[in-house]
């Protein structure tokens, strides 16, 4: 049973992600609502704005701006990375709308 639960949780995930591909544009949210997200939920490892001089504890986990700035950052690439667990992030269950606006908010940060 506990080898099974692994790829039980892998179908859940890849489900989720292939939900999120399939809504493409229209899970982008709200960039401001993303941001306010953003600034309550993920400032303990992040650098979430521009004006944030430091993460409250960790130093490791990449700024907004960084991830906005690599040239894999798509809509898509950010919808999958943010329902997909990661061992190095807290196990953070987000909403369609949170994605959305999250995503919203990091392709609002790139320069164009």
């Amino acid at each position: 049973m506990r080898r099974l639960v692994p790829a039980i949780v892998l179908i859940v995930v890849l489900g989720v992600a292939a939900g999120a591909y399939a809504q493409g544009s229209a899970m982008v949210g709200s960039a401001r609502a993303g941001r306010s997200f953003a600034l309550g939920t993920c400032t303990p490892c992040h650098v979430v704005a521009p004006q944030q001089v430091a993460p409250t504890r960790f130093a490791v986990a990449p700024s907004f701006q960084s991830i906005a700035d690599l040239p894999s950052t798509t809509e898509r690439s950010l919808q999958a990375f943010l329902v997909t667990p990661h061992p190095s992030m807290p196990n953070l269950v987000l909403s369609a709308d949170e994605v959305g606006n999250v995503v919203a908010y990091i392709l609002s940060l790139k320069k164009k």
